[in-house]
């Protein structure tokens, strides 16, 4: 029985990468310059032709200056009150995963619930993540791996997390099945592209 897995609207994520980027008036060398890719590898997200990483995702939407739910689609008027049947939220693919948005993306408030659904080595790469606000984890199959600042903590269904955003952190799918977490940030900073990652040379 698989409670959690539901069918979900897919988002293509060249093409919200391209509509993005254009709605910005930013050409594909400027983006690859300022997220760090090649301009080669841009153009084949771009194209469809290879699915990002999370770690590519995180510095696309930095270099954009959203939040990584924007390709979850079209910006559109955020509510006070958002209400989503199961078969409504949207589901984005990366290397090894799924992102499935659970309504932050809409919402007017300041809080990002999405669920992650994570293959065996899937992992948000080898830079940490930095943000404002808190961050709560909780597993609800497989095994998932979180490290924050220089602890690490092994998730596995049932168990949670929950720690403030600023501290450096990171995750990864160490185990050899499938892991669903739901992650909740809440408390950002208002303005801030809570989910673009401060990269640090050398890390």
């Amino acid at each position: 029985m698989e409670p959690y897995v539901r069918e979900a609207t897919s988002v293509d994520v060249a093409s919200s990468l391209k509509e993005l980027r254009e709605a910005r008036g930013i050409s594909m060398r400027t983006l690859a310059t300022k997220s760090g890719l090649s301009a080669n590898a841009l153009s084949m997200i771009e194209r469809g032709k290879t699915s990002p990483s999370v770690s590519t995702l995180y510095k696309l939407a930095d270099a954009l200056g959203v939040s990584i739910t924007a390709f979850f689609g079209a910006e559109a008027e955020r509510k006070k009150i958002v209400f989503l049947k199961a078969d409504e939220r949207t589901h984005m693919s990366f290397t090894h995963g799924v992102f499935e948005a659970l309504g932050g993306e809409q919402f007017s408030g300041r809080v990002e619930p999405f669920m992650l659904t994570l293959e065996s080595g899937a992992a948000s790469g080898p830079h940490h993540i930095v943000h404002t606000g808190h961050e709560f984890v909780f597993c609800l199959r497989g095994e998932l791996e979180y490290f924050v600042e220089k602890q690490a903590f092994l998730l596995t269904a049932g168990d949670s997390l929950l720690f403030e955003s600023q501290m450096r952190h990171r995750w990864k799918n160490h185990s050899k099945t499938v892991t669903t977490a739901l992650v909740i940030i809440s408390g950002f900073a208002e303005g801030e592209q809570l989910h673009a990652m401060h990269w640090k040379k050398g890390e």
